[in-house]
């Protein structure tokens, strides 16, 4: 475990101090000689303890390309780079990276249990696909209700047009999309609209075109095999300097460009056996900088394991991740909706599981999965609501069908609606993923923008692989065609046509009684009872705060079904119906219910009642 990272400043890569001199640190274990070389100069770096060079100059200033040199051979990018001018094969430019003008001093992050989450993929959010053209959209999300964004990873990638996940600078942001200076300035402008920024980013693999960190060190390591290839070294040999790149990685993006919260992709595929693990070590040195700042961050992990011990606090020897997504609600609900069983979906029965994940989050928890071939999954105990993820689509569950189908794609309009209200009803943290909230017409599919014939072809053929589990018929969309990346992009005309406009109004209602509502709002899950009815294929939910009840009636059929308000003396208020008219539904339901009165639910439809009708000030 590393015990001597600062946590006020960035310590690798080019800094520079308040008096305008550089400090240049480069991890280079192995090499016997480092240089950088910049403006057609050339300065020797020393060598340090624990395979460190460095240099302290007056000779570099901000916004001067360079590279480094290895042993007096191939000049190289700067692992630590923060800015990419010319891509993932070009020169590393120096940035004052502390000298923003912030202007968000006053702003406070959310609590957690308050988060409602949009995913957006920079690239494909706007037509101009940049930071500054998000910024132009947080007055509408305002609007709709939302008050955290997760942008998709920005590190350095290749090309122009990539999900992200291919990133190769994990300290550069993407020069595309504005650099690290305009994701500075959407970070300030979301603080001052009171919007959360929580950012992606990936620590269990880098992307393979303009991979250099293997030059510098050992980065990676063949002790396990990932689906990237070799693992990231977080505990083999040398693997300090691994350990520190990423810890340093994450206080960055909180220090330096006031980031809320992370999501770390698929920790599941981090592999590391140390004593500590490298997330409970991040956890740490992100507690010791909230400690100093008094500022408060979160981190979120996606996580395909069912294991409490990521979630669990380091006191009850866990890893003290914030929270997680659970794919498993997600695969429950589509399979109810779609009775699509194909893939990893043939593990889930469709409404019985869905009243699973609402009652115990993870839907295996210790059953045996024909998918997986083995008992899976842990009970989850302790862990609130507030510490899951939930949606009923992403950038995932959309973009790695094969034609990028969203929802509105595979059901009706009702069914689009009934499943809006199914993940903003539930006891956990509701995620929209950009466009659901109107119904968004084009896909979101896979693209990349890579140079190297020999990779465009492999992932080609991996992605062919890849659907033939899902028995999937015709060709992909091209992932290197520049009209599948257009193809994704959102059309934000639609909002103004129908019925997208009502699907609009429809999830900013939604949303504020979820906000509204005492039973809704507060994520207790021991307050909550999921009962199915997998003849009828309906599914009755009722959550309860204090004195206030909220009972949800969900039918998934195409057919009018009654159900049964539970035995008590309440008289029921309807608070919200799918099925009204203002919702181009098919018939309302009444709006007062006597104890232990049958309604009819209209097919495809959600009713909300509520025993009395005190929504929170």
């Amino acid at each position: 475990m590393i015990q001597d990272i600062p946590i006020h400043h960035r310590t690798i890569g080019v800094n520079f101090n308040q008096s305008g001199d550089a400090t240049t640190t480069v991890w280079a274990p192995a090499a016997n000689q480092v240089e950088i070389t910049f403006e057609g100069k050339k300065l020797e770096l020393q060598k340090q303890k624990s395979g460190y060079w460095q240099l302290q100059t007056t000779e570099l200033n901000p916004g001067t390309n360079y590279k480094f040199v290895l042993d007096g051979k191939t000049e190289l990018p700067d692992p630590a780079s923060l800015f990419q001018p010319e891509g993932v094969h070009g020169p590393s430019q120096t940035i004052a990276i502390t000298q923003f003008a912030w202007t968000d001093h006053s702003w406070k992050n959310l609590s957690l249990r308050d988060y409602i989450l949009y995913e957006l993929h920079t690239g494909t959010f706007t037509p101009e696909g940049t930071f500054a053209a998000i910024e132009q959209k947080l007055d509408y999300l305002k609007e709709l209700g939302v008050n955290a964004i997760e942008v998709m990873p920005v590190a350095q990638f290749p090309g122009n047009h990539n999900w992200g996940y291919d990133g190769v600078f994990t300290f550069a942001v993407q020069n595309s999309y504005g650099g690290a200076k305009g994701l500075q300035h959407l970070i300030n402008t979301c603080h001052q609209k009171g919007i959360a920024v929580v950012l992606d980013v990936v620590y269990n693999h880098l992307g393979p075109e303009g991979n250099y960190l293997g030059a510098y060190g050992p980065y990676f390591t063949n002790k396990y095999h990932t689906p990237w290839g070799n693992a990231i070294n977080f505990d083999d040999a040398s693997c300090e300097g691994v350990r520190r790149y990423f810890i340093e990685n994450a206080l960055m993006w909180f220090r330096d460009f006031h980031v809320d919260a992370l999501r770390l992709d698929a920790v599941h595929a981090i592999k590391d056996a140390s004593p500590t693990h490298i997330l409970q070590e991040i956890k740490m040195h992100v507690d010791r900088l909230m400690k100093e700042t008094g500022r408060t961050h979160y981190l979120i992990v996606e996580l395909d394991l069912n294991d409490t011990r990521y979630i669990k606090s380091q006191e009850e020897q866990g890893y003290g991740m914030d929270a997680q997504w659970i794919d498993e609600f997600h695969h429950a609900l589509r399979v109810t909706a779609t009775q699509e069983k194909t893939g990893y979906y043939s593990d889930f029965t469709g409404i019985e599981h869905l009243a699973k994940a609402y009652q115990d989050a993870y839907v295996y928890d210790g059953q045996y999965s024909l998918h997986r071939k083995k008992d899976f999954g842990m009970k989850v105990e302790s862990n609130r609501g507030q510490q899951f993820v939930v949606f009923a689509q992403n950038h995932d569950q959309v973009g790695n069908r094969m034609l990028g189908e969203r929802i509105s794609h595979l059901v009706s309009f009702e069914m689009q609606k009934l499943l809006a209200g199914a993940v903003l009803v539930s006891p956990y943290l509701p995620m929209l993923f950009m466009g659901e909230e109107w119904a968004e017409t084009h896909p979101f599919l896979y693209f990349v923008s890579h140079s190297d014939q020999e990779l465009i072809d492999a992932v080609r053929k991996g992605r062919k692989e890849e659907f033939a589990a899902f028995h999937a018929q015709g060709e992909a969309p091209d992932p290197m065609a520049e009209e599948t990346f257009l193809h994704s992009k959102l059309q934000w005309e639609l909002m103004n046509t129908e019925p997208h406009f009502t699907l609009w109004m429809y999830y900013k209602e939604l949303i504020e009684l979820r906000k509204q509502l005492p039973a809704l709002y507060e994520l207790n899950r021991k307050h909550v009872k999921a009962i199915p009815n997998s003849k009828m294929q309906t599914l009755f939910l009722h959550r309860w705060h204090e004195n206030n009840q909220a009972s949800c009636l969900m039918n998934f059929s195409k057919e009018v079904q009654t159900i049964t308000l539970p035995n008590s003396e309440e008289r029921w208020q309807k608070v919200f119906d799918s099925a009204e008219p203002k919702w181009k539904g098919l018939r309302a339901a009444p709006n007062i219910l006597e104890a232990n009165a049958t309604v009819s639910v209209q097919p495809e439809a959600i009713l909300i009642y509520t025993n009395n009708d005190n929504h929170q000030q």
